[in-house]
C-alpha cells in the first residue's frame, strides 16, 4: 500500500475512488483493493484532522493563558 500524501492529494485520490464506484467502474478483482485504499485514506485523514484538532485545543489554551496574565 503506497503512502497517503498530502491532505489535498489523499482527498483528490479518495474522491477518484469514490467516483469510480459510483459509476460502476470498478471490477470486482479491483474493488477489495479500491476498498482498502479508501479506508487507510480516511483513516489516516481522521487521524490527521485528530491531532491538528488537539493541537488547536492546545494553542487556544496557550493563547488564553498568555492573555489572562497580562
Amino acid at each position: 500500500m503506497s503512502k497517503i500524501g498530502k491532505w489535498d492529494e489523499a482527498a483528490e485520490e479518495l474522491d477518484g475512488i469514490v467516483a469510480s464506484f459510483d459509476d460502476g467502474e470498478v471490477s470486482v478483482d479491483d474493488l477489495f483493493v479500491k476498498l482498502e485504499r479508501a479506508t487507510a485514506i480516511i483513516e489516516e485523514l481522521e487521524s490527521r484532522l485528530s491531532a491538528t484538532s488537539a493541537k488547536i485545543e492546545e494553542l487556544t489554551e496557550r493563547i488564553a493563558t498568555s492573555t489572562d496574565e497580562e
